[in-house]
């Protein structure tokens, strides 16, 4: 039985020739003594050589410096971004505290004397039926001031005052009693009681002809509008009606009111323990 021999191969000879691997050591080899036989002549043959790298490695530390500036810039870009929303809302802001308090003082004529004061709370967040104003006695707030909507709507009395808070009892708060006039001139004196969440409620004779979207007048700078009848509650025998009045602000949004000086009359006109 014949066997088979292989060859054994030379690692640095390929079936063709020289392998790959013979040419990169004898390229080494050429190199080396070239170095070591004739060092000028390498020196000058390395320079195109050395110059390829140093131009290689600036191309690479100038992209790398390029991607490290765009991403600065698009952190910066980002930080200005945030800073106009920030300005924004800020600018929504403002343009809706003016809006708020062109309603509150009117436009085009010299704002109405008073102090005007910023709601930090009101129904539901503060006890029900107040208002809780950022102004206080520093601000010359006294006890007694009526506090005007929006359109110079009446809506209650100071009560307590701090240095830096103030707080209006509202002409709807239970307990309170508020002299005003009901419909068209000649008007019919009224009294107004507080019913709660902003409504009020009136008893008249039935004979005054009271109806449904009467205008209800409370005590100001001559009589301003506090609400309208809403409903007109009656019984048959009964010789008066009940009014159930709606206020004509919304409570609810609140945000500045204007307070003025009424002096002592209001305080008589507005009757309650709480104040």
């Amino acid at each position: 039985m014949k066997r088979t021999f292989l060859a054994r191969r030379n690692a640095l000879l390929a079936p063709g020739g020289v392998s790959w691997g013979g040419a990169a050591l004898a390229t080494a080899l050429l190199v080396l003594l070239l170095r070591l036989l004739a060092p000028g002549a390498f020196e000058r043959l390395a320079v195109p050589a050395f110059a390829a790298a140093d131009a290689l490695s600036a191309a690479s530390r100038s992209i790398a410096a390029g991607w490290s500036d765009r991403a600065a810039l698009a952190s910066a870009n980002a930080a200005l971004a945030e800073e106009n929303r920030a300005l924004a809302e800020e600018n929504q802001a403002l343009l809706q505290k003016a809006a708020d308090l062109s309603a509150l003082l009117g436009t085009g004529a010299p704002p109405p004397p008073g102090i005007t004061a910023g709601v930090l709370a009101r129904p539901p967040e503060s006890p029900y039926d107040t208002l809780v104003l950022a102004a206080g006695s520093r601000a010359g707030v006294v006890r007694g001031m009526e506090a005007f909507g929006p359109g110079g709507i009446p809506l209650g009395v100071v009560g307590d005052v701090l240095p830096g808070l103030s707080r209006v009892t509202l002409f709807s708060a239970p307990g309170i009693e508020t002299q005003g006039w009901l419909g068209k001139a000649p008007r019919t004196p009224v009294t107004l009681f507080g019913a709660g969440g902003g409504a009020l409620r009136a008893t008249l004779p039935r004979a005054a002809g009271a109806a449904v979207g009467d205008l209800v007048f409370a005590p100001g700078p001559g009589a301003l509008p506090v609400g309208a009848v809403a409903r007109v509650d009656s019984e048959p025998s009964s010789p008066s009606v009940t009014l159930r009045i709606a206020p004509a602000a919304n409570l609810f949004s609140l945000s500045w009111v204007l307070l003025r000086d009424a002096g002592g009359a209001l305080l008589t006109a507005a009757t309650s323990t709480s104040l």
